[in-house]
């Protein structure tokens, strides 16, 4: 019983990372559907580096989701629909927050600092590619993980722990892997 809960609950992790590519590749890149709330949101957040949608939006999302998909997986599988749907929101969830740290904290360990430059290659170098911010699977399966190699950051989009406060350049401990991009004019 412990087993087939636990499954479950990774069943929904791997759900919400499939969810997050496509809602990222699709809804939030593609010109043709990214016209909805998510997209607009996305575009917003890719022209200004640090905004984020606010939270009162993404607690009404995952109260959308579990009434669209919790409700129905509960019905059709008992408590393992309910581990299914708290595994995927709990991921949900985890990533809002990997994504925002990304954004705003240097990374700590090993994934920490892989997710980061996986992100912000898409961010800076690439949109069209790695598009899974938790995760590269989606993007190895889809064809368009991309390696970070150096990564320009626009100098307007520069994240305060990235840029060192006294030179207004890279911080040391980051420039093997970041350069800053002027501007252009």
């Amino acid at each position: 019983m412990i087993a087939g809960l636990v499954a479950a609950a990774l069943l929904g992790v791997l759900t919400w990372t499939l969810l997050e590519y496509v809602i990222h590749r699709w809804l939030g890149h593609h010109p043709a559907l990214r016209r909805n709330p998510f997209g607009r949101e996305h575009v917003r957040h890719h022209s200004e580096g640090d905004y984020f949608a606010p939270t009162s939006k993404k607690v009404v999302v995952v109260g959308a989701a579990l009434v669209v998909m919790g409700a129905p997986a509960v019905a059709v599988a008992g408590s393992h629909g309910a581990a299914w749907a708290l595994g995927l929101v709990g991921f949900y969830v985890a990533y809002e927050i990997l994504h925002r740290r990304e954004h705003t904290h240097a990374g700590i360990g090993a994934y920490g600092r892989w997710a980061r430059r996986h992100h912000f290659h898409h961010h800076f170098v690439d949109p069209r590619t790695n598009h899974g911010v938790t995760s590269p699977l989606w993007d190895l399966v889809f064809r368009t993980y991309r390696r970070p190699g150096v990564i320009a950051v626009p100098e307007r989009l520069c994240m305060a722990w990235l840029r060192d406060a006294t030179t207004g350049d890279i911080r040391a401990e980051h420039r093997a892997r970041y350069v800053l991009r002027a501007a252009r004019a």
